[in-house]
């Protein structure tokens, strides 16, 4: 058991590896003007409301330093041990300069969930150090602007050890191209982490990207060849990813709409798919 930086490494189950921030969590609770109690209850923490924009009057100064305060300090617990949380911090986070109303119920409603979970941790284990499994996806035009978001998964096996939930920084024109910029953000990550993991002495035999969309895989995998009408207007940089899968560092194959844990990243999920999603990304609890 090791304690470092807010966070409980705890390694007493063998080949498992459990990231705990109970008490860190606590604090942010107690810290929050909102109490809740034993009657309080939230199976999600974003409503399908998460990605519209702001409505409402602007918070007071005074509710614009804890909305900003309560953010950062979620900001860091959902990249570390409450990877539930991420994509729903990644959006409010967007709103620290100016939040309103609905900002600041959106965040109650995180910090209620965070509550009613407040023992959920992080277990990592692995089935080979050598076999890296990214699951890339994206949301099609969401945002108030009509841009995409895009979400991204890395598992060894159990638990999820690295996560991504961002807004893409330009309008796509179909699902497809909005695959293929998802994954254009993704891939430093992936290469980043490829050369990690071999500079530990784990040298990678399969580095393996899913995706559920056969346009844009065929878009990676071939580059210009299999551009149509619609998206061949492209930026050729968006195709980086087709040198890589020619160079043999990265795999790409299909997999099920329904299997797509990356989807979890892109947009508030409820009911039995968050929970299912949830269990997957985050690992077995105790």
């Amino acid at each position: 058991m090791h304690r470092y930086l807010g966070m409980t490494l705890d390694f007493w189950v063998k080949g498992k590896l459990k990231i705990r921030m109970d008490d860190y969590v606590k604090n942010m609770l107690e810290d929050f003007p909102i109490k809740f109690n034993k009657d309080s209850k939230q199976e999600t923490p974003a409503g399908n409301n998460l990605l519209e924009a702001g409505k409402g009057k602007l918070l007071s100064a005074e509710y614009r330093q804890i909305f900003h305060t309560t953010v950062a300090r979620g900001l860091y617990v959902s990249k570390r041990a409450r990877l539930d949380i991420h994509p729903t911090i990644t959006i409010i986070a967007s709103r620290v300069r100016e939040p309103t109303e609905s900002d600041w119920k959106k965040c109650v409603r995180m910090m209620r969930y965070l509550f009613c979970t407040s023992l959920y941790h992080l277990t990592l284990s692995a089935e080979s150090l050598q076999v890296m499994k990214w699951m890339i996806n994206a949301s099609f035009a969401v945002h108030p602007d009509f841009k995409s978001h895009t979400g991204g998964t890395l598992s060894f096996g159990g638990g999820a050890a690295q996560v991504m939930s961002k807004k893409q920084k330009l309008n796509s024109r179909s699902s497809t191209e909005a695959e293929l910029i998802a994954v254009d953000d993704v891939v430093t990550m992936i290469l980043w982490t490829k050369l990690f993991m071999e500079w530990q002495g784990y040298p990678i035999e399969k580095n393996i990207l899913y995706q559920d969309n056969k346009s844009a895989i065929l878009l990676e995998e071939n580059g210009r060849k299999s551009a149509g009408k619609r998206s061949r207007a492209i930026n050729i940089r968006y195709f980086f990813i087709t040198d890589q899968v020619e160079k043999g560092n990265v795999k790409i194959e299909y997999c099920p709409t329904d299997n797509m844990i990356a989807d979890f990243m892109t947009k508030p999920l409820q009911g039995e798919k968050f929970r299912k999603f949830r269990d997957l990304i985050l690992g077995p609890q105790d």
